[in-house]
């Protein structure tokens, strides 16, 4: 029986040896004490994201520069670009050298070599599995948010039931998600974005976190309306998904990047030929970080950083309590004459 142990079992097998588990997985990072440190859950170079290695802890992470974080079967789930409980449970499995439910009983003792996929592939694997966003349940959340024209954006599908595990309970369920594709300069998606909803229609799904980040984000971030390998003159970068297509809305024309975090929002490679920087800014104490961030690397590069602030807590909340001619006429303001002119309706 010991094959169907729960994902709570799983996880506790996994932080018995948690510093295997890190060196299997994480093979980019090192042993700090009493931690793992390395860049991210992709295994990159860094030291944002730290494991506890033992104590009470032991097998838990947390990812400073995304704030993710989980125990060990979430690690593997992460790392290995899993969707499905199933597959993550049989990656654990052959991990640990548990035999599989359907192999013990034909007394096969062979396991198959752990899956290492490239962060971008393993992105792309859930990429694949979405549908097109119109008509679907997440156009519907967009709309219900004020975003009409989301279904136009290639950046943004929608998945029927996406793996979600509860890291209170270990509970793994499935929800409808909202998926956004984070590519590199060159169009390669490099990770995903997704939000859960609710079956029913009604905003996102009730669970502790319905927004979580898949891949390499460092750098990277879901693009809007970039002209292929074109030179970028002017850019609208800003952190939330929701707040950036917002401005997309009443901005059409304009080409945007949503980082996710303020972290990954200072961390942003401005693209080719950008001369001018509009940083959407959110009211809180990290985003102003990340527009410290972003704006110091702008200027280090001779390209000129202003800020669009919004008139509410975000451009989302100015969108749908304010409504787009005052959030329109908010923007004409604090653009530059010429950027009004070419990029907001008259």
């Amino acid at each position: 029986m010991i094959a169907m142990l729960s994902a709570s079992q799983l996880a506790d097998r996994l932080a018995r040896d948690a510093e295997a588990v890190c060196r299997h997985y994480l093979s980019a990072g090192h042993r700090a004490g009493n931690y793992w440190i390395v860049g991210d859950v992709a295994n990159s170079k860094g030291k944002s994201l730290y494991v506890h290695l033992s104590g009470p802890r032991a097998g838990r992470w947390t990812d400073a520069a995304t704030s993710q974080y989980g125990d060990l079967l979430d690690l593997v789930r992460e790392t290995c670009g899993l969707v499905d409980f199933r597959d993550v449970a049989d990656e654990v499995r052959r991990f640990l050298s548990l035999p599989h439910p359907a192999s013990s009983r034909r007394g096969d003792a062979h396991t198959d070599p752990p899956v290492d996929r490239p962060a971008g592939e393993r992105a792309r694997r859930l990429f694949r599995m979405t549908k097109p966003l119109g008509r679907s349940l997440a156009d519907s959340y967009l709309r219900q948010r004020g975003i009409l024209r989301a279904a136009q954006h290639q950046a943004l599908r929608f998945h029927p039931s996406c793996f979600y595990r509860d890291l209170v309970t270990g509970r793994t369920l499935s929800y409808p998600a909202l998926i956004a594709a984070v590519t590199d300069p060159s169009g390669a998606i490099t990770g995903v974005h997704r939000t859960w909803l609710d079956p029913g229609g009604d905003g996102k799904a009730k669970v502790n976190d319905p927004r979580r980040a898949l891949g390499g984000l460092l750098g990277n971030a879901v693009r809007f309306r970039f002209p292929g390998n074109a030179p970028v003159p002017v850019i609208v970068a800003g952190e939330g998904l929701e707040s950036i297509l917002s401005l997309a809305h009443v901005m059409p024309g304009m080409p945007m990047a949503a980082t996710l975090t303020a972290n990954h929002l200072s961390a942003f490679r401005l693209p080719h030929g950008c001369q001018r920087l509009y940083i959407a800014a959110d009211a809180d104490a990290a985003g102003r970080h990340g527009i410290e961030g972003l704006s110091r690397r702008a200027q280090a590069l001779g390209i000129l950083p202003l800020v669009l602030t919004p008139e509410l807590g975000d451009f989302n909340e100015d969108l749908r309590r304010l409504g787009p001619d005052r959030l329109t006429g908010h923007l004409r303001a604090q653009l530059a004459p010429e950027d009004a002119q070419a990029f907001l309706p008259t």
